[in-house]
């Protein structure tokens, strides 16, 4: 149980991708906190988690919310004392279609969930772990490699998350404080199915066939994702930071001490140019 005496929010937390990395976290032996939007659900994930014996704090947040999010890392310091362990799974698709043709208030709203939610969080947990030396944050790059045409607003904001994600690992390098991203791959989410049921014409015809394949396939368990997690949360992981890690293509479950040290020394896994 790698993760005893932790204590970890994970926003976005009440279904898919969030819910199963919280269920790795208790395993594991971390209390946990879900921030969702929704009240509703996240009254569903905790009925889950009791089902099990398992106890969860909840609390409904919208993280485009300044004064919300600090309500939710407020309310995690009354329970837990710490906030160990921060991972920023909430996100949204944002509108999907030709780039001239979707909604522009839609399309920033996308970065104000996406982006400036996860700034939001961040700004409000790093205090606390600079000045006590100590901090794991995990922020979500997106589930997709290269371009997404028709999907600019998502593919834009969440690679920003990545540039986001070095520049403040960077900052913080001297803190004790470890700071990656993470591409979950392609899961079978909510998401997969708002993709579909924006159809044909606004995801275009390509797009919408390798879909219609992901959902018959089964997509990536979301359970890889949470594995990923649960290694960069733990010990296992300290020293690494500032990198783009794949659940999916990555050999992380290999890496020890020593080849941390030298993926630190390195360009790898970091947004890069190369020129062959």
């Amino acid at each position: 149980m790698v993760l005893t005496g932790k204590s970890a929010i994970i926003t976005g937390g009440s279904r898919g991708i969030g819910k199963a990395i919280a269920q790795a976290f208790v395993r594991e032996g971390a209390r946990v906190m879900l921030m969702a939007r929704s009240q509703k659900e996240l009254g569903f994930a905790k009925q889950e988690f009791a089902k099990d014996g398992t106890q969860v704090e909840i609390c409904a947040v919208d993280v485009s919310h300044r004064d919300e999010v600090r309500n939710l890392t407020t309310q995690a310091r009354e329970k837990f004392g710490n906030i160990d362990i921060v991972v920023n799974a909430a996100g949204i698709y944002g509108p999907i279609g030709p780039s001239e043709k979707v909604n522009f208030d839609e399309w920033k709203n996308t970065f104000a969930i996406n982006v400036f939610g996860t700034f939001a969080v961040l700004q409000e947990v790093l205090p606390d772990m600079r000045a006590r030396k100590h901090g794991k944050i995990i922020n979500f790059s997106g589930g997709g490699d290269g371009p997404l045409p028709r999907f600019t607003a998502y593919s834009a904001s969440k690679i920003s998350i990545v540039r986001l994600t070095e520049s403040i690992s960077a900052e913080v390098k001297d803190d004790g404080i470890d700071m990656n991203a993470i591409a979950p791959g392609p899961v079978n989410t909510l998401f997969l199915d708002q993709a579909l049921a924006a159809g044909v014409e606004a995801v275009g015809k390509e797009r919408y066939a390798s879909l219609l394949k992901q959902r018959a396939e089964g997509g990536v368990p979301p359970e890889k994702t949470a594995e990923l997690c649960v290694f960069l949360a733990s010990e296992r992981s300290n020293g690494l930071s500032g990198k783009l890690l794949s659940a999916v293509w990555d050999d992380w479950k290999s890496w020890g001490p020593d080849e941390i040290k030298d993926i630190m020394k390195s360009d790898r896994f970091t947004l890069r140019r190369v020129n062959k």
